[in-house]
Protein backbone atom coordinates (compact mmCIF):
# COMPACT_ATOMS: atom_id res chain seq x y z
CA UNK A 1 0.00 0.00 0.00
CA UNK A 2 1.42 3.39 -1.05
CA UNK A 3 1.70 6.38 1.28
CA UNK A 4 -1.52 8.82 1.44
CA UNK A 5 -1.79 11.56 -0.38
CA UNK A 6 -2.12 14.62 1.47
CA UNK A 7 -3.26 17.95 -0.46
CA UNK A 8 -2.72 20.94 1.46
CA UNK A 9 -3.78 24.45 1.13
CA UNK A 10 -4.11 27.40 3.09
CA UNK A 11 -5.68 31.20 3.41
CA UNK A 12 -2.22 33.21 4.12
CA UNK A 13 -0.59 32.77 0.78
CA UNK A 14 1.96 29.85 -0.51
CA UNK A 15 5.10 32.03 1.12
CA UNK A 16 3.22 32.02 4.46
CA UNK A 17 5.55 30.81 7.87
CA UNK A 18 2.16 28.48 8.37
CA UNK A 19 2.13 26.70 5.37
CA UNK A 20 6.05 25.44 5.26
CA UNK A 21 5.59 24.31 8.91
CA UNK A 22 2.60 22.03 7.78
CA UNK A 23 3.67 20.39 5.07
CA UNK A 24 7.41 19.45 6.68
CA UNK A 25 5.04 18.06 9.54
CA UNK A 26 2.35 16.42 6.45
CA UNK A 27 6.01 14.64 4.69
CA UNK A 28 6.52 12.91 7.44
CA UNK A 29 3.11 11.09 7.04
CA UNK A 30 2.44 10.77 3.46
CA UNK A 31 2.84 12.34 -0.47
CA UNK A 32 2.37 16.21 0.02
CA UNK A 33 0.49 18.11 -3.01
CA UNK A 34 0.11 21.49 -2.26
CA UNK A 35 -2.35 23.76 -3.82
CA UNK A 36 -2.30 27.53 -2.71
CA UNK A 37 -3.08 30.99 -3.00
CA UNK A 38 -0.58 33.30 -4.46
CA UNK A 39 -1.26 35.93 -2.21
CA UNK A 40 -2.72 36.47 1.18
CA UNK A 41 -6.94 36.00 1.16
CA UNK A 42 -7.94 36.05 4.94
CA UNK A 43 -11.79 36.41 5.81
CA UNK A 44 -12.25 35.54 2.29
CA UNK A 45 -14.96 32.68 4.02
CA UNK A 46 -16.29 30.06 1.45
CA UNK A 47 -15.99 32.78 -1.32
CA UNK A 48 -15.08 31.45 -4.95
CA UNK A 49 -13.99 32.97 -8.15
CA UNK A 50 -17.11 33.06 -10.79
CA UNK A 51 -16.09 36.33 -12.95
CA UNK A 52 -12.54 36.13 -14.24
CA UNK A 53 -10.63 33.38 -14.60
CA UNK A 54 -8.03 31.61 -12.44
CA UNK A 55 -4.43 31.02 -12.36
CA UNK A 56 -2.29 28.37 -11.96
CA UNK A 57 1.47 28.24 -11.72
CA UNK A 58 3.85 25.58 -10.85
CA UNK A 59 5.99 26.52 -8.18
CA UNK A 60 9.30 24.89 -6.53
CA UNK A 61 8.98 26.79 -3.47
CA UNK A 62 8.91 23.44 -1.45
CA UNK A 63 12.03 20.81 -1.60
CA UNK A 64 10.79 17.59 -2.67
CA UNK A 65 7.09 18.74 -3.40
CA UNK A 66 4.89 19.33 -6.17
CA UNK A 67 3.12 22.77 -5.43
CA UNK A 68 0.91 25.11 -7.49
CA UNK A 69 0.40 28.75 -6.48
CA UNK A 70 -3.67 29.92 -7.23
CA UNK A 71 -4.86 33.29 -8.40
CA UNK A 72 -8.06 32.24 -6.31
CA UNK A 73 -9.73 31.82 -2.71
CA UNK A 74 -8.77 29.02 -0.44
CA UNK A 75 -11.95 27.06 -1.65
CA UNK A 76 -10.65 27.90 -5.43
CA UNK A 77 -7.35 25.67 -4.44
CA UNK A 78 -9.42 23.02 -3.30
CA UNK A 79 -11.69 22.71 -6.33
CA UNK A 80 -8.62 22.78 -8.58
CA UNK A 81 -6.47 20.86 -6.58
CA UNK A 82 -8.93 17.86 -6.91
CA UNK A 83 -10.24 18.18 -10.47
CA UNK A 84 -7.05 19.21 -12.61
CA UNK A 85 -3.99 18.80 -10.25
CA UNK A 86 -5.25 15.34 -8.72
CA UNK A 87 -7.70 14.48 -11.27
CA UNK A 88 -8.77 10.98 -10.68
CA UNK A 89 -6.37 10.36 -7.68
CA UNK A 90 -7.99 11.35 -4.67
CA UNK A 91 -6.88 12.88 -1.60
CA UNK A 92 -6.60 10.98 1.66
CA UNK A 93 -6.84 14.12 3.82
CA UNK A 94 -6.83 17.93 3.08
CA UNK A 95 -5.40 20.16 5.48
CA UNK A 96 -5.53 24.01 5.60
CA UNK A 97 -3.33 26.42 7.66
CA UNK A 98 -1.38 26.77 9.40
CA UNK A 99 -3.12 30.14 10.26
CA UNK A 100 -1.33 32.86 11.48
CA UNK A 101 -4.72 33.85 14.03
CA UNK A 102 -7.06 31.89 15.30
CA UNK A 103 -10.31 30.45 14.10
CA UNK A 104 -12.42 29.84 17.04
CA UNK A 105 -16.10 30.47 17.49
CA UNK A 106 -17.86 32.70 14.74
CA UNK A 107 -14.80 33.21 13.01
CA UNK A 108 -14.91 29.82 11.55
CA UNK A 109 -17.71 31.73 8.90
CA UNK A 110 -15.38 34.30 7.89
CA UNK A 111 -12.21 32.08 7.88
CA UNK A 112 -10.66 31.21 4.48
CA UNK A 113 -8.29 28.49 6.38
CA UNK A 114 -11.13 26.71 6.91
CA UNK A 115 -13.32 26.94 3.74
CA UNK A 116 -10.44 24.99 2.04
CA UNK A 117 -11.27 22.31 4.64
CA UNK A 118 -15.17 22.59 4.52
CA UNK A 119 -14.38 22.32 0.47
CA UNK A 120 -12.68 19.50 0.87
CA UNK A 121 -15.59 17.96 3.40
CA UNK A 122 -18.08 18.76 0.73
CA UNK A 123 -15.78 16.76 -1.78
CA UNK A 124 -15.99 14.01 0.79
CA UNK A 125 -12.53 14.15 1.72
CA UNK A 126 -11.18 14.34 5.13
CA UNK A 127 -10.16 17.65 6.13
CA UNK A 128 -8.93 19.55 9.02
CA UNK A 129 -8.06 23.28 9.33
CA UNK A 130 -5.18 24.33 12.06
CA UNK A 131 -4.47 28.10 13.18
CA UNK A 132 -2.74 29.30 15.71
CA UNK A 133 -4.01 32.22 17.83
CA UNK A 134 -1.36 34.43 17.24
CA UNK A 135 -1.24 37.04 14.29
CA UNK A 136 2.67 37.57 13.95
CA UNK A 137 4.45 36.87 10.71
CA UNK A 138 6.73 35.21 12.79
CA UNK A 139 5.16 33.40 15.18
CA UNK A 140 6.84 30.92 16.98
CA UNK A 141 4.45 27.23 15.44
CA UNK A 142 7.02 24.89 16.95
CA UNK A 143 5.10 23.93 20.15
CA UNK A 144 1.92 23.04 18.00
CA UNK A 145 3.92 19.94 15.74
CA UNK A 146 3.57 17.05 18.22
CA UNK A 147 0.17 18.02 18.20
CA UNK A 148 -0.78 18.76 14.45
CA UNK A 149 0.72 14.77 14.10
CA UNK A 150 -1.35 13.51 16.33
CA UNK A 151 -4.32 15.11 14.51
CA UNK A 152 -3.46 14.49 11.15
CA UNK A 153 -2.30 10.80 11.68
CA UNK A 154 -5.22 10.07 13.72
CA UNK A 155 -7.70 11.97 10.83
CA UNK A 156 -5.42 9.13 8.41
CA UNK A 157 -6.09 5.73 10.65
CA UNK A 158 -9.60 6.54 11.85
CA UNK A 159 -12.91 6.35 10.60
CA UNK A 160 -13.66 10.21 9.30
CA UNK A 161 -16.88 11.45 9.52
CA UNK A 162 -19.07 11.98 6.23
CA UNK A 163 -19.81 15.53 5.88
CA UNK A 164 -17.32 17.06 8.68
CA UNK A 165 -13.94 19.03 8.71
CA UNK A 166 -12.08 19.69 12.34
CA UNK A 167 -11.48 23.00 13.07
CA UNK A 168 -8.18 22.93 15.29
CA UNK A 169 -6.89 26.22 16.80
CA UNK A 170 -4.12 26.19 19.20
CA UNK A 171 -3.30 28.92 21.86
CA UNK A 172 0.13 30.82 21.09
CA UNK A 173 3.19 30.19 22.75
CA UNK A 174 3.69 30.79 26.63
CA UNK A 175 6.03 29.33 28.82
CA UNK A 176 3.75 26.66 30.25
CA UNK A 177 3.28 23.59 27.78
CA UNK A 178 0.16 23.20 25.68
CA UNK A 179 -1.96 21.26 28.51
CA UNK A 180 -3.84 18.62 26.13
CA UNK A 181 -6.92 18.63 23.69
CA UNK A 182 -10.33 19.06 24.03
CA UNK A 183 -13.10 17.99 21.63
CA UNK A 184 -15.80 20.78 22.44
CA UNK A 185 -18.53 22.99 20.83
CA UNK A 186 -18.09 26.25 19.24
CA UNK A 187 -17.97 29.09 21.60
CA UNK A 188 -21.32 31.54 21.80
CA UNK A 189 -19.28 34.68 20.55
CA UNK A 190 -18.90 37.47 18.21
CA UNK A 191 -17.68 40.05 16.66
CA UNK A 192 -18.82 43.76 17.65
CA UNK A 193 -18.46 45.83 14.50
CA UNK A 194 -18.06 49.63 14.45
CA UNK A 195 -16.63 51.67 10.82
CA UNK A 196 -14.94 54.45 11.41
CA UNK A 197 -15.72 56.78 8.44
CA UNK A 198 -13.28 58.55 6.60
CA UNK A 199 -12.37 60.81 3.29
CA UNK A 200 -9.38 59.82 1.03
CA UNK A 201 -7.80 63.49 -0.47
CA UNK A 202 -10.34 64.07 -2.96
CA UNK A 203 -13.27 64.50 0.01
CA UNK A 204 -14.60 60.92 -0.97
CA UNK A 205 -16.22 58.88 1.90
CA UNK A 206 -15.04 56.13 3.00
CA UNK A 207 -15.10 53.28 5.79
CA UNK A 208 -12.74 51.37 8.14
CA UNK A 209 -14.01 48.44 9.77
CA UNK A 210 -12.91 48.07 13.29
CA UNK A 211 -14.69 46.25 16.58
CA UNK A 212 -14.00 44.53 19.67
CA UNK A 213 -14.57 40.51 19.80
CA UNK A 214 -17.19 39.74 22.43
CA UNK A 215 -17.31 36.17 24.33
CA UNK A 216 -21.04 35.29 25.80
CA UNK A 217 -20.50 31.76 26.60
CA UNK A 218 -19.55 30.92 30.29
CA UNK A 219 -19.46 27.16 29.04
CA UNK A 220 -16.11 25.03 29.61
CA UNK A 221 -17.43 22.63 27.00
CA UNK A 222 -15.95 25.38 23.88
CA UNK A 223 -13.54 26.44 22.35
CA UNK A 224 -12.80 29.81 23.51
CA UNK A 225 -12.78 28.18 27.13
CA UNK A 226 -9.97 25.19 25.71
CA UNK A 227 -8.14 28.21 24.29
CA UNK A 228 -7.97 30.74 26.92
CA UNK A 229 -6.75 27.36 29.41
CA UNK A 230 -3.69 26.50 27.16
CA UNK A 231 -5.68 23.57 25.63
CA UNK A 232 -5.65 22.57 22.06
CA UNK A 233 -9.57 23.10 20.98
CA UNK A 234 -10.79 20.57 17.94
CA UNK A 235 -14.33 21.34 16.77
CA UNK A 236 -16.14 19.04 14.27
CA UNK A 237 -17.84 21.54 11.87
CA UNK A 238 -20.20 20.57 9.36
CA UNK A 239 -21.15 22.24 6.00
CA UNK A 240 -24.93 21.08 5.83
CA UNK A 241 -26.36 24.79 7.94
CA UNK A 242 -29.82 23.40 8.66
CA UNK A 243 -31.20 24.35 12.06
CA UNK A 244 -32.95 21.19 12.39
CA UNK A 245 -34.04 22.19 15.93
CA UNK A 246 -36.16 24.64 14.38
CA UNK A 247 -37.80 23.04 11.78
CA UNK A 248 -40.89 22.21 13.88
CA UNK A 249 -41.22 25.65 15.15
CA UNK A 250 -40.95 26.96 11.57
CA UNK A 251 -43.49 24.55 10.62
CA UNK A 252 -46.08 26.13 13.25
CA UNK A 253 -46.59 28.93 11.18
CA UNK A 254 -48.22 27.07 8.80
CA UNK A 255 -46.43 28.37 5.52
CA UNK A 256 -47.59 25.78 3.44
Amino acid sequence: MGKPLILVSNDDGISSRGIHFLIDIMKDLGEVIVVAPDSPQSGMGHAITIGEPLRLTETDLFEEVRAYKCSGTPADCVKLGKHFVLKDQPPDLVVSGVNHGSNTSISVLYSGTMSAAVEGAIEGFPSIGFSLCDFDADADFSHTAEYVRRIAKSALENEFPKGIALNVNFPHKQQEPIQGIRICRQADAKWQEEFNQRHDPYGRRYFWMAGNFVNFDTGEDNDEWAIANNYVSVVPCQYDMTAHQAISTIKEWRLT
